[in-house]
């Protein structure tokens, strides 16, 4: 198991303005029964995903093309929650890309696989080949702990490892690439020893679509059409509405589907690094073809500090803060003390320090791409998106810092501008197929993005069933986002139910989830009316009191112990009826 020392995903949180990251190999490779060993499973192979921001959902569809290009037997890729024990066990062989959020968290739809799998009489697996492909971000302690548990527990089943795990990190496309040919290498082989066998059971191939045309490495130039401050001008937030013109050869989402966006970095900022760094603009390094300056514009990390550049800094000062709290292993303190602090202020802090420009390139990270919830529904706006967006800026040391997509789309992105961009899709957030469906959304701040694409594609269809929001932020005259809004779906019969939380305006703090227990009666008849409940926003500290909120009122108005509402939980999560898009 690799292992990091510590998170920086709150420091990332601050300065990028966005909590979704898109997520090289890194851990080594865990020991691999030869193919010769194997046994010869089903005729067709499995791909299953994890997901919570719909990643490992577009990384498994690409699997899937691999797999059918080849002329393997392949079938569309489901997820996890999608598959039972009972069925698992015979499947013949697998492929699982599972995604980490937070510090090692299973997303919501692998929960109860991976307690279905460890469970004491989960089923032996003995028949079943497999092969996990995880996916992490290395500024958490425990990168890729889903897909690593996942790989373990399969194994500890009886089935078969046929290659070993991968893990993905940030820039993921390489690593992803190079596991999935390592894969196919395994599965020709093995397909090649059994090829008599193959002959008396003839395979019908699922007949498939183009593969997606629009990726990280192939993104779309879209046009910023509008930009305008949602949140009022004596704030002390800035929320912005953006839309974004894909054209009609862009492409196409659906509500609950994520905006990728590739931006670039402060101009501003590129200069400071070019003074710190004393090299001039135009030089380009050994080993690489563009200028420096270039690739600190658009193809180096230049914000959130990786966990090398804390390595390097640490060796170089020893004796520094930075330094004493690495070798102590003080997690909390270096994570207190990186607060604010961008990769910039981390070298500020030992000026007396040099650091080649070569040594800088080769500890920075690649810059990602930064990824937001569609606040907009296609059958509204089938050739553009709406994206709702929390502009980070703060001063420190007499430098503005900011989000780096954020302040690109607010202050660098022109009206007409073009824009990289490609969309994820995210089939583990979406409205209900049933039109008559009760629907309760929870998404406070900019939480509240991917429910107003869900209001629109309720009110488009013609929707029968209610749609309840719980809404927040701190001030209502300051931060009652898209009130205009809300308020004329409310008067059209849309929006059933609008229940407010603004923390800064009464004597004592009031949010979402104090508003969820007020309202339990009602949110429980909801819940047993078969409704929906979605929450999205952050995953630190709202989500899981609103989850504590929400066990709260099953237990009060359901007659439950803990243990009987964590059971109804688990049945509302397996129903695909409490659905989370947090970051």
């Amino acid at each position: 198991m690799c292992r990091f020392f510590t998170p920086l995903r709150n420091l990332a949180q601050v300065l990028h303005g966005e909590g979704k990251v898109s997520v090289k190999m890194r851990c080594p490779m865990q020991q691999v029964v030869p193919v010769a060993q194997s046994q010869q499973g089903a005729a067709s192979i499995h791909v299953l995903f994890g997901t919570q921001t719909g990643t490992t959902e577009m990384v498994a569809s690409d699997i899937e093309d691999a797999l059918a290009a080849k002329g393997f037997a392949v079938s569309a890729p489901r997820g996890l929650d999608e598959v039972t024990m009972a069925e698992l066990s015979g499947l013949g062989t697998v492929l699982i890309v599972c995604s980490s959020y937070g510090d090692g968290w299973f997303p919501d739809a692998a929960v109860d696989f991976y307690e279905a799998l460890t469970a004491p009489d989960a089923p032996d697996l003995t028949g079943l080949s497999f092969a996990v492909l995880g996916f992490g971000d290395s500024g958490y302690d425990d990168f890729c702990a889903a897909g690593r548990l996942l790989d373990e527990a399969l194994a500890a089943r009886g089935a078969l490892r046929i290659h070993p795990r991968g893990s993905c990190d940030i820039v993921y496309e390489q690593a992803a690439e190079t596991w999935t040919e390592g894969v196919l290498s395994v599965l020709q082989t093995r397909r090649a020893e059994v090829a008599v066998a193959a002959v008396a059971a003839p395979v019908v191939l699922r007949e498939k679509g183009e593969r997606p045309k629009w990726t990280r490495a192939h993104p779309c130039a879209a046009r910023l059409v509008e930009n305008r401050l949602l949140s009022d001008p004596a704030s002390d937030k800035e929320i912005r509405h953006f839309r974004i013109e894909l054209g009609e050869d862009g492409p196409d989402y659906e509500v609950g589907d994520a905006l990728n966006i590739l931006p670039e970095n402060d101009p501003a900022l590129v200069e400071a690094w070019l003074d710190r760094s004393g090299v001039a603009p135009a030089t380009v390094l050994p080993g690489h073809d563009r200028p420096f300056a270039d690739m600190l514009r658009d193809g180096l990390e230049i914000v959130a500090p990786s966990r090398e550049l804390l390595v390097l800094m640490a060796k170089r000062a020893a004796g520094g803060t930075l330094g004493r709290l690495m070798a102590q292993g003080d997690r909390a303190g270096l994570e207190a003390w990186l607060w604010g602090r961008d990769a910039l202020d981390i070298l500020a802090e030992v000026p007396e320090v040099t650091v080649s420009p070569e040594e800088l390139v080769s500890v920075l990270r690649p810059l990602q791409h930064r990824s937001y919830s569609i606040a907009s529904s296609a059958r509204v706006l089938p050739h553009a998106v709406d994206l709702t967006v929390s502009v980070v800026r703060f001063d420190r040391n007499g430098r503005a810092h900011g989000g780096v997509c954020s302040t690109y789309l607010a202050d660098r992105l022109s009206i007409g501008g073009a824009v990289k961009v490609f969309v994820t899709p995210n089939s583990a957030f979406r409205v209900p197929s049933d039109p008559a469906v009760p629907m309760i959304m929870v998404g406070p701040g900019a939480g509240i993005a991917p429910f107003i694409g869900f209001l629109q594609e309720r009110a488009a269809v013609g929707a029968t069933g209610s749609n309840w929001l719980f809404f927040g932020d701190r001030r209502r005259a300051h931060d009652f986002i898209y009130r205009a809004e809300l308020e004329a779906w409310q008067q059209q019969g849309v929006l059933t139910r609008l229940d407010l939380a603004f923390s800064r305006d009464g004597a004592e703090k009031v949010y979402v989830q104090d508003r969820m227990r007020v309202a339990g009666a009602d949110l429980f008849a909801a819940l047993e009316a078969g409704g929906h409940f979605y929450v999205c926003g952050d995953a630190q500290r709202m989500a899981p009191d609103v989850e504590a909120a929400l066990l709260e009122v099953i237990a009060e108005h359901g007659g439950l112990d803990a243990a009987g509402a964590q059971e109804y939980l688990a049945r509302l999560r397996r129903e695909r009826r409490y659905l989370r898009d947090v970051y």
